[in-house]
């Protein structure tokens, strides 16, 4: 693997990470108001999705999302498939990306980046390569390089070769170029879905 090691992953990344999070948690606290008043009237309470997802080095931290599934349960008490669960306001939640404001609390905590590897779930730690674990060299991203070039739509082999590309190229204007370019995405709608399901097919160790 490449040496990663400059002066901005270093030193900088960490800190511009703490100080617009911090910033934004600051400017979106109304929008992230309303939402959570809304997921609570539409899907009920707790507003907040979380749970565990490895970061840097596969360290685990706890997500915080707001929720956009319900709690529905078949006859024997076992929740129902997502797709079932996943509300039509659950589907414009995950289509403006409102649901991933709470992230912004992981980025200012250290457990996730601005930019960086999606954190993806536990499960699939055993599952990596030797050449995708690296995407657990640095922190994960509230978006990175897959999100802005198919996000859901592309395969996971796909999504796995950005996360390292992004890894080994680590650079403030690179950080910046994916920013605008999810801002795009997001108001463009792009990726939303894999193209065969409302939510994304689970990884196992070959897709």
């Amino acid at each position: 693997m490449k040496d990663r090691k400059g002066f901005y992953s270093d030193y900088v990344k960490r800190p511009l990470d703490f100080v617009l999070s911090s910033a934004a948690l600051v400017l979106l606290s109304p929008v992230m108001g309303i939402t959570a008043i809304l997921v609570a009237k539409k899907l009920g309470r707790p507003v907040l999705f979380t749970q565990e997802r490895p970061g840097k080095d596969g360290k685990i931290f706890r997500l915080f999302k707001f929720r956009s599934m319900t709690d529905a349960r078949d006859e024997n008490g076992e929740l129902l498939p997502d797709e079932e669960r996943l509300t039509a306001f659950g589907k414009k939640l995950r289509e403006s990306s409102l649901d991933e404001l709470p992230e912004l609390l992981n980025i200012m905590r250290g457990d996730m980046a601005i930019v960086g590897p999606r954190p993806l779930l536990v499960k699939y730690l055993p599952l990596y390569s030797e050449e995708q674990r690296h995407r657990h060299d640095v922190r994960p991203g509230l978006t990175g390089l897959a999100q802005i070039n198919g996000r859901n739509a592309i395969s996971w082999t796909q999504k796995f070769i950005y996360d390292v590309e992004y890894v080994n190229h680590i650079s403030f204007l690179g950080d910046v170029k994916i920013i605008l370019a999810t801002v795009k995405a997001v108001l463009k709608r792009e990726g939303i879905n894999s193209g065969t399901s409302e939510t994304v097919e689970d990884f196992d160790g070959t897709n």
